[in-house]
C-alpha cells in the first residue's frame, strides 16, 4: 500500500461532511475493499497509538475523523472565545452592495436595498469585514464604507477585481419574462 493511498483517505475524510462509507474510498482510489478497510484500521489504530488529537471512527455505515475527546476541555473554551455566528440574508446582502458597488455611503446602501440598513453595516464593521473609507470624499460628506482586507482574506481573493461578474448571476430576459407572467395576476 503506498503512503499516496493514505493521504487521499486522509484528505477524503477532512471534506467529507458525512461519515464515508468503505465503497467510496473503492471508487475513488480504484482499489479492493479488503485492503482499504485493512488501511482504514491501520490509520485508525496509528492515531490512536500516536496521541494525535483525532480519532478515526467508523459510524453509521462508513468511516469519519473526529476530535479526540480528551480534547473536549480545550475546545469548549476555543469555541466559547471564538464562535462566530453566521451572517444573515440581510448581512450577505449588504456585503454584496458593497463589493460590488462600493465605496458606499450608508444612505446609498439603504437607497439600494430599499430598507434602513445601518444596523446591518455597524455589525459587518465590528466582525471586521466592511470598513469605513476617507477614498473621495471630502470633509463634512458622509462616511463611505468599503470592503476590508479581512474580507478580501475570509473569501480568497487578493482584490475586488477577482470578484465574479454578475452577469454570470443575471438570468436571461426568457427567464425573467416567464418569472413575470407567473407572478401577474391572469387577466
Amino acid at each position: 500500500m503506498t503512503d499516496n493511498a493514505r493521504q487521499v483517505i486522509e484528505a477524503l475524510l477532512l471534506v467529507a461532511e458525512d461519515p464515508l462509507a468503505l465503497g467510496v474510498f473503492c471508487e475513488v482510489l480504484e482499489r479492493p475493499r479488503s485492503e482499504l478497510e485493512a488501511l482504514l484500521h491501520e490509520l485508525r489504530d496509528d492515531y490512536h497509538e500516536q496521541g494525535r488529537g483525532f480519532v478515526l471512527r467508523e459510524v453509521a455505515g462508513g468511516w469519519r475523523l473526529y476530535t479526540h475527546p480528551d480534547c473536549a476541555p480545550w475546545l469548549e473554551r476555543f469555541a466559547l472565545r471564538h464562535t462566530r455566528s453566521r451572517l444573515s440574508g440581510a448581512a450577505l446582502e449588504v456585503l454584496a452592495i458593497v463589493a460590488y458597488r462600493g465605496p458606499l455611503a450608508r444612505a446609498q446602501i439603504n437607497e439600494l436595498r430599499g430598507v434602513e440598513s445601518d444596523g446591518v453595516v455597524r455589525t459587518l464593521a465590528m466582525r471586521g469585514l466592511i470598513e469605513e473609507v476617507r477614498e473621495g470624499h471630502t470633509t463634512g460628506g458622509p462616511s463611505l464604507v468599503a470592503v476590508s482586507a479581512q474580507f478580501l482574506e475570509r473569501m480568497g481573493l487578493n482584490s475586488l477585481d477577482d470578484l465574479p461578474p454578475l452577469v454570470e448571476f443575471m438570468p436571461d430576459t426568457e427567464a425573467v419574462e416567464e418569472m413575470e407572467a407567473r407572478l401577474s395576476p391572469s387577466a
